[in-house]
């Protein structure tokens, strides 16, 4: 009797658990699926309000966003800027890490505090706007992929993840002859791919997304990224869909674009690109934000 009431209670707890993770996943999913069917959507009848299907399946949104010419310069420069400044990032980031571990490194613990602390304390958006500038980083390409060369946020998952690697690997290649370069380049990489691809997905989401240091420090239309380009159209979405109704209509099936259907498209066009990038990394993410995070 109470192996059965066992069972029950096991079952009933799987089924809850399986309904609420379901839930969970639809409630994350949905929305990228509701912008989607948005945009192929008669953007008229989308007005109306969409469940699960398009309503006048048509791509007129896409069509008249892929004719405007900035999308392009501006996908160029947030692609150059987001696998750039990841390069960057988990290059400086690894070999930082790698550093601080080393005892014989002098002031060692103050160093790695030092960079820790910023996870605590942010000067704030104007000393940085100041420093951005006495640096001569305004206008220049050089903005979106300097400053994020260092994380104390990747520096303490990277750190973690090595001191937690064996000793006795670099202690053998030491003996060998190996210096701190080589132990570095041909020990500590490749055992270190878990946190590496971890890093690899942050740094890569986070320079997709960043947009603020084009809007506040880049006025050149050659550097503006896809992300501003986002942010323009969601803040005059209205105007561009009133502004010149000849343009905004579609020849052959005279759809005129709204400015939700506007603002949906944008914001597809400028998810997707980042989504192709989990797949590609999801089998180290896991494993190596899980070890890289066990103790600072």
């Amino acid at each position: 009797m109470n192996t059965k009431r066992t069972n029950f209670m096991e079952t009933l707890f799987h089924s809850c658990n399986l309904a609420f993770f379901l839930i969970v996943a639809f409630a994350c999913t949905y929305p990228f699926y509701y912008i989607l069917i948005y945009t192929i959507s008669d953007p008229v009848k989308a007005a109306g309000g969409l469940l699960l299907l398009p309503k006048g399946l048509n791509f007129v949104n896409y069509e008249k966003l892929l004719q405007t010419p900035a999308l392009y310069s501006t996908a160029v420069i947030s692609i150059f800027r987001t696998v750039i400044g990841t390069i960057i990032t988990v290059a400086c980031c690894t070999f930082f890490s790698y550093i601080v571990t080393k005892q014989e490194l002098y002031f060692r613990k103050f160093i790695y505090r030092f960079v820790v602390i910023t996870l605590y304390f942010n000067a704030g958006l104007i000393p940085w706007y100041l420093t951005m500038r006495f640096m001569h980083l305004d206008n220049n390409f050089l903005l979106y992929v300097l400053p994020s060369a260092i994380s104390g946020f990747y520096i303490v998952l990277i750190k973690t993840y090595i001191e937690q690697l064996p000793a006795a690997l670099e202690e053998s290649a030491m003996m060998d002859g190996a210096g701190y370069w080589t132990v570095f380049n041909k020990i500590i990489v490749p055992l270190s791919l878990p946190i590496i691809a971890t890093i690899v997905v942050f740094a890569a989401v986070g320079q997709w997304n960043a947009w603020q240091d084009n809007y506040f420090l880049v006025s050149k239309p050659s550097l503006q990224t896809l992300q501003v380009m986002l942010y323009n159209y969601l803040n005059s979405a209205a105007a561009m869909a009133n502004m010149n109704p000849s343009d905004l209509l579609d020849k052959s099936a005279a759809h005129k674009l709204t400015p939700e259907s506007i603002k949906m498209t944008m914001t597809m066009i400028v998810t997707l690109p980042i989504l192709f990038v989990y797949p590609f990394m999801q089998r180290y993410f896991v494993k190596g934000i899980m070890l890289g995070a066990v103790k600072g």
